[in-house]
């Protein structure tokens, strides 16, 4: 190729990237003028602090600790599971397996609210995973005082990485150890990609929204504020981090993972990745299981559309690998 022609090639090509650069230019600008930093919330929204989940009382609805405070013998020989939901969700996610402990009366399932979760958009907004994860923390404290023998936790989705930051912390060293922990789809590299730009464009972008169906409704938050969505992807990157060095289980701890194959908001690598980086204390391997399911927290189905036989099956027998390893 002569120099001319190389340098007409080469001009050729740095017009059409600055073509490129300027739709980049033109989309993130109609992009950034489109967002309102203050959302306009409804009052029949989680955000407005208006509804069920925001009444104080509402907090500690479904804890353990606050219905059985004075435990019997044979309750304190009960097994009772801690169980987290996800980022911007409720307790509501956790409704089913409470539902079937109640029936079953072989367990208790204690299910605890995020904190920042429930409340309001603002009380969110303000919120660190230090936060989500103290009410966690908090029930588990008041079982051990209570004298519970055996203690479970469930996380699912963003409820996972904050459990297993309670491992790697040391969190149980003071109290009598977990017999058991699952986590079902827990997120720890997303599905959605453009969450990794959140920091650069969080400030101006101010928040994100989520369209709920009408059995979701009231349950979930619709607005995401950007100082939030900053929040978890600090927890789910010190969550890869700690994978990769290695998490040591407590003494005589189990655990399980329950990974859908495939669902838009928790990659299935996230499964291997903890799979690979938990260990028993003994050094040996910890369960996991992939699910023929495309749900994300495919063990929620109340609120969903178009909920098949097949779900239901699958929550069932998920559940009750859960009841079996908590009696066995």
């Amino acid at each position: 190729m002569s120099t001319n022609n190389y340098f007409s090639s080469f001009g050729q090509i740095v017009n059409t990237m600055k073509k490129y650069f300027n739709y980049f230019y033109l989309i993130i600008f109609a992009f950034l003028v489109s967002c309102n930093p203050t959302p306009i919330i409804e009052s029949d929204m989680l955000d407005s602090g208006q509804i069920s989940y925001a009444i104080q009382d509402s907090f500690q609805k479904h804890l353990v600790s606050n219905y059985i405070n004075n435990p019997s013998p044979s309750q304190l020989d009960t097994p009772v599971i801690i169980a987290a939901h996800g980022y911007t969700a409720t307790t509501f996610e956790w409704d089913e397996l409470r539902n079937l402990a109640n029936t079953k009366g072989t367990f208790y399932v204690s299910q605890v609210l995020l904190g920042g979760h429930g409340r309001s958009y603002e009380a969110f907004k303000k919120s660190t995973w230090e936060d989500w994860q103290q009410s966690i923390k908090d029930e588990y404290r008041k079982l051990d005082s209570l004298g519970f023998k055996k203690i479970y936790l469930a996380g699912s989705s963003t409820g996972a990485p904050l459990i297993i930051n309670m491992v790697k912390s040391g969190f149980f060293a003071n109290y009598n150890q977990p017999k058991g922990i699952f986590l079902i789809d827990p997120i720890v590299v997303s599905v959605n990609k453009t969450l990794t730009m959140v920091g650069l464009l969080g400030p101006v972008l101010g928040y994100t929204t989520v369209d709920l169906p009408t059995g979701e409704k009231g349950k979930w938050y619709v607005y995401r504020p950007q100082e939030t969505l900053k929040q978890l992807m600090q927890l789910i990157n010190q969550t890869r981090i700690d994978l990769q060095n290695g998490i040591t289980l407590p003494a005589q701890t189990y655990m399980k993972v329950f990974k859908s194959q495939e669902d838009d908001v928790a990659d299935p690598i996230s499964a291997l990745l903890i799979y690979k980086g938990m260990k028993t204390s003994n050094g040996g391997k910890i369960d996991a299981e992939l699910i023929n399911s495309k749900l994300h927290v495919f063990t929620r189905l109340a609120g969903r559309e178009n909920v098949t036989p097949d779900d239901i099956a699958l929550q069932k027998k998920v559940f009750a690998d859960m009841e079996v390893k908590m009696t066995e």
